[in-house]
């Protein structure tokens, strides 16, 4: 089999522990729908319902909420209820719910710890079907973990049960998840045909849309494995157009993937170009972040193996965005420690073989011959091996810049190396910072109006430029939050003059928002800005363990927002702080003391202009009179 199978298979092994996942509870369970728990919310917030229909509605809602914190927090209250109602059916439940909604977020030891609570009740009280699903349940999170031997007893234990009980789509479930435990994590796709035969004929006859796509898609994936790619595409080709009807969009974009691998080992590139196109049109468009990095990655080695480097080098770095930067960095470490091993090896190589000439010198002519020839054969290997780490030394180099770059764009520069430094980054307070909070007028309005598509453009075409405008003023973006764009001026190297430069770069951010609006052939939206402003001390540090976030935090990050939502289109708006700092540069309009959210009445200030441009305008007008 071509090793481009092999190496796929380590990605959708991954992928497809959380397929196995929708097999747990029945139809209901094989896709979590958001359009109807979207509908489950609405129809709960109604409070329009007695209380044994609250119980159904918190199970319906734990059961399809495919946010696993809300899950958790509705079986949470599911659990309470059911506990003051003595009802035993959605104790378990609400268990088992909870245990799916830990499981998804790879928390299986807590997972595992609610489902063996609902497996005693379900045994006390003789509840032989809930104690089948949980079973099954059980087996999927022992998958997860990799232990083989639990995992197959439990589905054969469910298995049991269900055909005991003969509740053949249960059935059905738990077979076709024990026969992709035996296709993707022990590699047995003999034996995982045998289940899938037996389970797809089930769903078959049962009418079960969604099931029988699932079992297309798992078969597919074992034919593959075999090397049978035709009958491969077959299946997948089926499963997909099933799952579109059925609307279950993160497997299509897996099995997109799948058969873009598929074409591309027949060399139809045309073909497997527009599998990987639509994976990654469907991934965006869902929000699908793994499926968005695997598709970056499948369409740069297409590029890369039909000849455009280029192409595939955009979409690697596209890839690149989407892994950990201190995870890249650490191997990156370990690549060059790797280098420092190799070369303390060909050191000590070297050593042996002039130990090696010298007894050759004693030995006869034909023994110096042969001794010559290997050292001949030996210098050749030791200029490839030669060639071949300064190549890897140049790559390396490479993606170390790489990676800098990455965290440069998250972090301050002087951040960013004391984290590479200390592998943390401890906070520090600034006594003097200037604070500064945007956001555009009407924005919610707008964004109904406006494709994704056309919303993120606009947004982005602002934001890149008030980037560029706090770079030249050697400002500090902290973060952008929706339509809202937050800086700060005087850190991380504390300035004297980071009031004036803030409110400079206010102004040139009206300019070009104004600037924007009136020129009739922008292709992006037109916004109304408001602007607020304080000065006062804050806290500033890094957030997060993998995906870092510099950020501040203090009473003056609070009034400088305040400062924003109490201002108007068009002005900026600055606390009596900020006035004194600018007061001799800036004309400024006391607005009086505004009553402010949680702050009581706060002074308040519009910037009108610089002084000097008014006095140019002044002496002008003079001028003129005279």
């Amino acid at each position: 089999m071509k090793d481009f199978l092999s190496i796929k298979k380590i990605v959708l092994k991954k992928a497809y522990c959380l397929l196995g996942f929708f097999f747990i509870l029945g139809s209901a369970c094989f896709a979590q729908n958001k359009a109807k728990a979207d509908s489950l919310e609405a129809k709960y917030s109604s409070g329009n319902f007695g209380e044994e229909e609250r119980l159904q509605l918190l199970n319906a809602l734990a059961a399809e909420q495919p946010n696993p914190d809300k899950a958790i927090q509705y079986s949470e209250t599911l659990l309470k209820l059911a506990k003051s109602m003595d009802s035993t059916k959605f104790i378990i439940g609400a268990l088992m719910q909870k245990g799916n909604a830990l499981r998804l977020k790879g928390d299986l030891s807590q997972s595992l710890e609610n489902y063996f609570e609902g497996i005693k009740i379900a045994d006390s009280t003789g509840r032989k079907s809930d104690l089948g699903r949980l079973y099954v349940s059980i087996a999927s999170a022992y998958s997860m973990m990799g232990n083989h031997a639990n995992t197959i007893a439990y589905y054969k234990n469910a298995i049991d049960i269900f055909k005991e009980l003969k509740d053949t789509l249960m059935y059905a479930n738990a077979i076709e998840n024990l026969g992709d435990h035996y296709n993707l994590y022990l590699a047995q796709p003999d034996s995982a045909l045998i289940l899938f035969k037996e389970s797809g004929a089930i769903f078959k006859k049962l009418n079960n849309k969604t099931g029988l796509a699932y079992n297309l898609g798992n078969m597919g994936l074992a034919y593959a494995q075999l090397g049978e790619t035709d009958t491969a595409e077959i299946n997948i080709s089926q499963a997909t157009k099933l799952l579109e009807e059925v609307g279950d969009f993160y497997p299509i974009a897996v099995y997109l993937t799948y058969m873009s691998e598929i074409y591309a080992d027949k060399k139809d590139w045309d073909a497997a170009f527009d599998y990987a196109q639509r994976s990654l049109r469907l991934a965006k468009q869902y929000g699908l972040k793994e499926q968005i990095s695997d598709a970056f990655l499948k369409l740069s080695e297409l590029y890369e193996r039909t000849g455009y480097t280029g192409a595939a080098l955009s979409y690697y770095k596209n890839y690149i965005a989407f892994r950990d930067s201190v995870k890249n960095i650490a191997s990156l470490q370990e690549m060059a420690n790797l280098q420092t091993k190799s070369e303390v090896s060909q050191k000590q190589a070297e050593v042996d073989l002039l130990n090696q000439q010298k007894r050759t010198q004693k030995i006869v002519v034909i023994a110096i011959a042969v001794a010559l020839f290997l050292i001949f054969l030996l210098a050749v290997a030791l200029y490839r091996r030669n060639r071949f780490m300064r190549r890897t030394k140049k790559i390396i180099e490479r993606e170390k810049e790489r990676s800098d770059s990455l965290l440069h764009n998250i972090l301050p520069e002087e951040t960013a190396a004391e984290l590479k430094a200390y592998g943390k980054v401890a906070a520090k307070k600034f006594e003097s910072v200037t604070v500064m909070f945007t956001d555009f007028k009407n924005f919610t309005q707008y964004a109904e109006n406006l494709s994704p598509e056309q919303l993120v453009e606009s947004v982005g075409f602002y934001f890149s430029k008030f980037d560029e405008i706090m770079e030249k003023h050697d400002l500090e973006k902290i973060k952008t939050v929706g339509d809202a764009y937050m800086c700060a001026g005087g850190l991380p190297f504390p300035s004297k003059d980071h009031a004036l430069k803030m409110v400079k770069a206010a102004f040139e951010i009206l300019e070009f928002v104004e600037d924007a609006k009136t020129s009739g052939g922008s292709e992006h939206h037109s916004f109304e800005i408001r602007i607020g402003i304080n000065t006062g001390p804050v806290v500033a540090g890094v957030v997060g363990s993998k995906k870092f976030s510099y950020d501040i935090w203090g009473d003056t990050v609070n009034v400088a927002s305040r400062m924003e939502s109490l201002s108007e289109p068009g002005n900026i708006n600055i606390s009596k702080s900020t006035y004194e700092l600018i007061k001799e540069v800036y004309d400024c309009e006391y607005r009086g003391e505004i009553a402010a959210k949680n702050r009581g009445k706060v002074k308040m200030y519009f910037v009108l202009g610089s002084k000097k441009m008014a006095e140019c305008t002044a002496s002008s007008l003079k001028e003129t009179n005279t």
